[in-house]
């Protein structure tokens, strides 16, 4: 996924979830990931965010492969957290095992024509006719 967002944290995560969803409403996850950004650039060194100014994002939903059968729906959900799954963020800047506080922050995903979050989807053709 790429995500064009903002923060008002100087650290915060971002996480995606692929979802097959069914006529019923029934919905299924099929992969998902998270980014915590201060890696946004490097696993080896942190860099913090500029607080209110816009980063792109990529995020790594794993690999998956699933046939979307007719009247399915794709549905993507962006959100801040994913916990228990992932770490908590405390949003301050401070690492997550030793940080003593933990701030709200308020996120922005950008999504126009010069900065268009959106998931990136392969397809494979069928050569069957079922």
């Amino acid at each position: 996924m790429i995500l064009y967002a903002s923060s008002s944290a100087p650290d915060t995560d971002f996480t995606a979830k692929l979802v097959d969803v069914a006529p019923n409403g029934y919905a299924r996850n099929l992969c998902d990931g998270i980014i915590r950004t201060r890696y946004r650039n490097s696993l080896a060194r942190a860099e913090l965010l500029q607080p209110g100014q816009q980063y792109e994002l990529h995020i790594d939903l794993l690999v998956t492969s699933n046939l979307f059968r007719l009247g399915h729906q794709i549905r993507l959900e962006v959100s801040s957290s994913n916990f228990p799954r992932f770490d908590r963020n405390p949003n301050t800047g401070e690492s997550a095992g030793t940080a003593h506080m933990t701030q709200p922050a308020v996120q922005t995903i950008y999504h126009d024509t010069s900065q268009s979050s959106h998931v990136l989807l392969p397809v494979i053709p069928r050569t069957d006719h079922v």
